[in-house]
């Protein structure tokens, strides 16, 4: 039974090019915050990442500045920080919910995010998770966001078309009624 318990935590990958994250991190719960940070800034100079950090007010927002970040800004990577303790309303299950699903969203879109946010019954809890001598949830979510870039710069140059995009087999002629030549379009 004690192998079903063991955790595998991947080498930090190495990189010949200059990586860039992004850590945006909500502040709310300072001690906590902070211990995320360095936890996550640990990470990133071992593996030779520079570091720019902004703050945003809660969780909901991390989301979004990744966002704005991933369209307006020049980072390879990004780790999203903060924490949430269960309170006596459902907004616990909001936050945690939404927060989640906007990084997942943009991780689907191709951004390589690091989720450190901490969703935690109590301060306790929370003070474990946070602190960079003990379960560092902020390392990990760094080196969660540098595997991500490594895949993203191994696969880098290979796209094939999704959707409706086009690649490069011709194309099928598309007849409209009454053109026998195909000179009809659609």
């Amino acid at each position: 039974m004690a192998a079903l318990t063991e955790h595998t935590i991947l080498p930090t990958p190495r990189f010949d090019a200059p990586v860039r994250l992004l850590i945006v991190v909500a502040p709310y719960y300072r001690a906590i915050a902070d211990g995320l940070v360095a936890g996550a800034r640990a990470v990133a100079a071992d593996a030779g990442a520079t570091v720019d950090l902004v703050e945003v007010p809660g969780a909901l927002e991390i989301p979004t500045a990744i966002a704005m970040a991933g369209r307006l800004a020049d980072h390879d990577g990004f780790v999203a920080l903060g924490c949430v303790i269960r309170g006596e309303t459902t907004h616990y299950d909001t936050v945690c919910n939404d927060s989640s699903r906007g990084l997942t969203l943009l991780g689907l879109q191709g951004l390589c995010i690091g989720n450190g946010i901490l969703t935690v019954e109590n301060m306790d809890q929370a003070a474990v998770r946070a602190d960079p001598a003990g379960m560092n949830k902020g390392g990990g979510a760094a080196a969660a966001a540098l595997h991500l870039i490594a895949l993203n710069r191994r696969w880098a140059g290979t796209r094939r078309p999704v959707g409706f995009a086009r690649d490069e087999a011709p194309r099928d002629v598309i007849r409209m009624p009454g053109e026998l030549d195909g000179t009809g379009g659609a």
